[in-house]
């Protein structure tokens, strides 16, 4: 089953933009990239460094601490599928948006 979490409107970025978004006990990091909103876990699953404040080409998200760069669209380590951040779902609904949560990710 699936859950659909509504982002309050101050917390949606403007394009080019990124924003943390806690719920429960997620930290999510939150992007616009040329219109498009991705979400993900905003820990890195090599060190747990905040990936929000990292440094943003495109669709790629780079962890400060070590470099490593994950693809938004689907969580992997850049040219590798052994490392993955959760990534989840975004929906925008007359301009609100919602990230879809499923149950196996839910807290």
């Amino acid at each position: 089953m699936t859950r659909r979490i509504p982002v309050p409107p101050r917390k949606l970025p403007q394009v080019g933009g990124r924003a943390l978004f806690e719920f429960e006990d997620k930290s999510l990091a939150l992007f616009n990239v040329e219109g498009d909103v991705f979400a993900i876990d905003d820990s890195c699953p090599h060190q747990g460094a905040s990936l929000c404040g990292g440094r943003l080409e495109g669709r790629v998200i780079q962890c400060c601490a070590h470099g490593l760069r994950f693809d938004l669209r689907s969580g992997y380590l850049l040219n590798s599928s052994a490392i993955k951040v959760v990534n989840y779902p975004v929906e925008v609904i007359d301009g609100q948006a919602f990230i879809l949560v499923s149950e196996e990710s839910a807290p």
